[in-house]
């Protein structure tokens, strides 16, 4: 990683929490000073802890957390940075009264937001994008870069630029869509996987099991329109001719879905979702996609 001073610029992160002193752990590993505000005093007080054991769990040396300074209100966060990140709430009227206030590089963390809703009380739009980070994002090297239609060409450069240094891979969103890219096609299989199960077809551990047995292991490193080509577009044609069209086309959620928040079967929170958790159960997959994300980060992947 870079260190201090080597082109190094001033990061406000809004937000402190799970995302929040992530990105704040990536931006001080590349050298940058990073400055968060959050509004809790307790997250503020732990911020530099946490991103130091998270280096320690990474096998990497500590310092970096020195790069991390807590700030108790938005305009100290902000007052000499250049690029802003927003990771609080997933609700509009906070986000947009948040950005009001900032007048920087504007970038809001957000997985299915719409960036131009959340902007669209900039006073600057072309400084204002979408960022969508993956959790953990000190791991998950993708960074989906939003246009909104007021977004310029500059902006979405230099934050590009910004995220490619501190090492991670960003790419460019050209429309600013429910879900973006990565989302829409996690969600896609969601829907597929949940109609399975509510058809009876299989279990859900079936359904995972596929899943991670098969072409999840190769997703990797080979997606799935370089798979399409790589089988041929006309059998991927012929494919689509015949499973198309008993694939699942409901154009909201899942009734099956529905009853199972209804019954307050709502996955690891209740210990009842699709599957019956157990915290060691829990415990084991946390630790299992810790270690994944890990071995592809040494791999180069």
């Amino acid at each position: 990683m870079a260190g201090a001073g080597a082109g190094s610029v001033t990061v406000a992160v809004i937000g402190g929490g799970l995302m929040g002193h992530g990105l704040a752990q990536v931006f001080a590993e590349a050298g940058h000073a990073v400055r968060v505000f959050d509004t809790s005093a307790d997250v503020l007080a732990t911020l530099q802890a946490r991103v130091r054991q998270n280096l320690l769990d990474l096998g990497r040396a500590p310092g970096a957390e020195l790069r991390v300074t807590p700030c108790a209100t938005i305009p100290e966060a902000v007052a000499t940075a250049g690029f802003v990140f927003e990771c609080g709430p997933e609700k509009l009227a906070i986000k947009q009264e948040l950005f009001a206030q900032v007048d920087a590089i504007l970038a809001s963390n957000t997985s299915v937001m719409p960036i131009t809703q959340i902007m669209e009380r900039v006073r600057h739009g072309e400084r204002a994008l979408g960022t969508h980070w993956w959790n953990p994002p000190y791991l998950v090297p993708l960074v989906e870069v939003v246009k909104t239609p007021r977004t310029s060409d500059a902006a979405v450069a230099s934050v590009s630029a910004l995220l490619a240094q501190a090492g991670k891979t960003p790419v460019t969103v050209l429309k600013d869509v429910p879900g973006f890219v990565g989302n829409r096609m996690q969600h896609a299989l969601w829907r597929e996987a949940i109609a399975i199960v509510a058809e009876g077809i299989c279990d859900a551990e079936t359904v995972d099991t596929v899943v991670k047995a098969s072409f999840g292991r190769r997703l990797s490193v080979l997606g799935p329109l370089e798979n399409a080509d790589l089988v041929g577009t006309d059998l991927t044609l012929a494919i689509h001719e015949t499973v198309l069209p008993a694939i699942n086309h409901e154009p909201g959620p899942s009734p099956y879905l529905r009853e199972l928040v209804a019954q307050e079967k709502l996955g690891w929170k209740s210990g009842q979702g699709f599957r019956t958790w157990t915290p060691e159960q829990q415990a084991a997959i946390r630790r299992a996609v810790f270690a994944q994300l890990k071995s592809l980060i040494e791999q180069g992947i």
